[in-house]
């Protein structure tokens, strides 16, 4: 496999890549290329240039206005905490000329209108939302502000040149008349769509780059917004699952007659997945779920541990794998060197733990389903519902709500809890809400895979590097997926080298090598992908190569970015914006890493101390470049969960497997960032004339070297395995 550049790498050699579907998962749903509507002008337009039922003027799948003024966006994308509804919210609004104080959102239902411009598929992840949405958006907006012109001009009678539009009104200044765009919604709406509306130059944006408050918050302080678990159908019952206790186990034998007894029960289904009780109540369905005796076949993962996996990657990683990479002769580079440098890195799997359980609302009906779902797959989930009922997926209504949190969980090519929902709905032939518990997830659900790293590096006489190998072993996300033929080239998973084999430092000879391991615990993308464990190696290994040059980290990493200013501009501006190299009080130090991910580039300070011997992050200070910036709020709210997000996985996160059984099951053993363990997070954003790019994902790769980098400076210890743990800092 070819190294790929930064740019290659920016447009979808990454997780973004194989969302260039035809096929989509869920039994083969088959979906023909189709753009929004925006993106392709009339021809996808034009069913909706026409008034609705209430009188609104609906000009394309985005945008409808009602008669009283309000503006709604309707927002393709899901709405997990990112901003997103907000963001491209102000692009459509920016080039219709909207009140802002008028503008509402909601989320669009699964339909072929609502895929991203450029992947025939609905979905929210890969920081791709405000990359490949905010011109489609602008463009919605710019064809509605026409056709609203172009209304107020023929009722005129004056040239739509004329005429000019500001925060809701069409103005003809020559006669001093204005018109609403409520008051104009109707003749606007029998009006053809111009398929060439053209958007505003960035120059005259009057929202975009604005630190607007988000749309959503009034109703989430307010209780009124709609999450999967508040949803609520008449007639409709709870359904829990009882899982196998090990991965790929089945149910032999069910004992369910003192679940049945219990009042309130309706229906005992065993679902292949496991064994559901249906009741009146989640506590009901709990009790019962609590008195099931189930023999289980605990299938290929019985015996597995992740310490007998930790030992046979560590073997692993000193045999040559696959190639992913190869710049020069580094086997070569290695052997002649005046001095090697060799260090191991071991990366624990990870669970997505959003603070929202898993949950879906199922109700049949006939040759119909109706699904409320917080998806991030919304076209995998309806195809997957309609395999299930087998109807064809138009049958299929799928109502996205608000997530609370997905991190890649709510993003599954398996949509294995909406498919489990849809088999007990099914089963039962009523509708059902299926709640998975935390523990329920923790134990049995998907996640980030266990990661070694095997880094080699040779110096000549000056302390200069020639060479760099890096072995990888670990699961691959694609391989079993649909997606697997799109991403897995010569058996290199792509989402497990990247960050590695766009290693942007000069250094002559590269070699990344890959070994994917067969392993039977289910896995999934979690937040930053690959980098989640590669910029940890990458940006670690770094500062090694520093210290033995007797290079200060900074300078070591300036000298060899040259040529790459978008990685050095972030670079100098968080190292001066953190006062790098200045006086600290005793007792801290800095660390720093950079990273490119996800088309953005991040760099980040750490201001870190021991207390009672653990580390204490006083203050993060985080230099970004995500191309032009449409909401400065929503730029900063996202790196600042990054950071609470990465400490809190290179602290204390870890999913240990015994005798085939997660470890841990809630938040008391899975441990994540608390409040008052939160530092000072400061976040400066550059200047672009770029594209804007994502911010969700970038932030979360360098915090985890930058601690431990840190650390070294206070300990002289390497922090060389996640979580760190109390001895590896004595």
């Amino acid at each position: 496999m070819k190294p790929r550049s930064d740019d290659e790498a920016g447009r979808g050699l990454s997780r973004r890549g194989f969302f260039r579907l035809v096929a989509a998962a869920g039994g083969g749903l088959v979906l023909s290329f189709r753009l929004p509507a925006a993106a392709v002008g009339t021809s996808a337009c034009a069913s909706y240039a026409r008034p609705t039922a209430t009188g609104e003027f609906m000009p394309n799948a985005f945008v409808r206005i009602a008669t009283d003024g309000t503006i709604t966006v309707i927002v393709n994308k899901s709405e997990m905490g990112q901003g997103v509804a907000t963001s491209l919210s102000m692009a459509l609004a920016e080039d219709l000329d909207a009140d802002w104080r008028q503008v509402r959102c909601e989320f669009a239902p699964a339909h072929p209108d609502y895929v991203h411009p450029g992947y025939p598929i609905q979905f929210t992840g890969g920081s791709t939302s405000t990359l490949g949405m905010t011109e489609p958006m602008r463009q919605a907006g710019a064809t509605a502000r026409a056709m609203l012109l172009a209304a107020a001009a023929q009722q005129w009678g004056v040239p739509v040149g004329e005429c000019r539009t500001d925060a809701g009104v069409v103005h003809h200044d020559g006669s001093q008349r204005r018109a609403t765009y409520g008051e104009l919604a109707a003749a606007a709406a029998k009006l053809p769509v111009p398929d060439d509306a053209p958007i505003k130059e960035w120059k005259d944006c009057k929202l975009i780059g604005k630190p607007l408050h988000r749309l959503d918050t009034p109703a989430k302080i307010a209780g009124t917004a709609q999450f999967g678990l508040d949803v609520y159908v008449p007639g409709m019952r709870t359904a829990l699952v009882l899982h196998p206790p090990t991965f790929g186990g089945k149910a032999k034998a069910i004992d369910d007659k003192a679940a049945r007894a219990v009042q309130g029960v309706f229906a005992v289904v065993d679902v292949g997945s496991g064994v559901a009780v249906v009741a009146d109540s989640f506590w009901t369905a709990k009790r019962a779920r609590d008195l099931l005796v189930v023999d289980w076949d605990l299938g290929p993962a019985a015996k597995l541990s992740t310490e007998t996996l930790r030992a046979e990657y560590r073997e692993l990683a000193r045999k040559p794998g696959l190639v992913a990479r190869q710049d020069g002769d580094a086997a070569a580079a290695l052997t002649n060197a005046a001095r090697t440098l060799e260090a191991d890195y071991e990366l624990p799997y990870l669970a997505h733990a959003p603070m929202e359980p898993l949950n879906c609302v199922v109700a049949p009906g006939e040759g119909r389903v109706e699904i409320w779902v917080g998806s991030q797959f919304q076209t995998v989930d309806q195809g997957a519902a309609a395999t299930v009922f087998g109807i064809p997926p138009a049958q299929v209504t799928l109502h996205t709500t608000f997530l609370g949190g997905g991190f890649g969980r709510r993003a599954n090519p398996a949509a294995d809890y909406v498919t489990e929902a849809c088999r007990i709905a099914k089963a039962a032939q009523c509708a059902i809400k299926m709640v998975w518990t935390r523990e329920d997830d923790l134990r049995s659900g998907y996640y980030r895979p266990l990661w070694h790293s095997h880094v080699a590096a040779s110096l000549d006489q000056a302390g200069a590097v020639t060479g760099w190998r890096h072995r990888i072993v670990g699961q691959s996300i694609l391989a079993g997926t649909p997606f697997e033929s799109l991403m897995v080239e010569d058996g290199i998973d792509a989402t497990s080298v990247e960050g590695a084999v766009d290693l942007p430092y000069a250094i002559p000879s590269v070699q990344v090598e890959l070994h994917t391991t067969q392993v039977a615990v289910p896995t999934l993308w979690w937040r930053s992908v690959g980098h989640s464990h590669t910029a940890f190696v990458v940006e670690s290994f770094v500062d090694e190569l520093a210290h033995a040059a007797g290079a200060d980290p900074l300078a070591w990493r300036r000298q060899r970015l040259a040529g790459k200013d978008r990685h050095l501009a972030v670079l100098n501006l968080a190292a001066e914006r953190a006062g790098y190299g200045n006086p600290l009080p005793a007792g801290r130090a800095h660390g720093l890493a950079v990273h490119f991910s996800f088309n953005s580039y991040v760099a980040v300070v750490l201001e870190v101390s021991l207390l009672d011997g653990w580390p204490k992050v006083h203050r993060a200070t985080l230099a970004v470049d995500c191309g032009r910036t449409i909401n400065p709020n929503t730029v900063q709210a996202q790196l600042e969960g990054a950071v609470g997000f990465a400490l809190g996985t290179a602290l204390y996160s870890e999913v240990a497997l015994q005798d085939g059984r997660v470890q841990q099951s809630n938040f008391h053993d899975y441990r994540l960032l608390r409040i008052h363990e939160m530092p000072r997070v400061d976040v400066h954003v550059l200047p672009s004339d770029e594209p804007p790019t994502g911010v969700g994902e970038p932030g979360v790769p360098p915090i985890a070297p930058a601690l431990g980098n840190a650390l070294f400076r206070l300990t002289g210890k390497r922090i060389r395995r996640l979580p760190l743990r109390a001895e590896d800092l004595q």
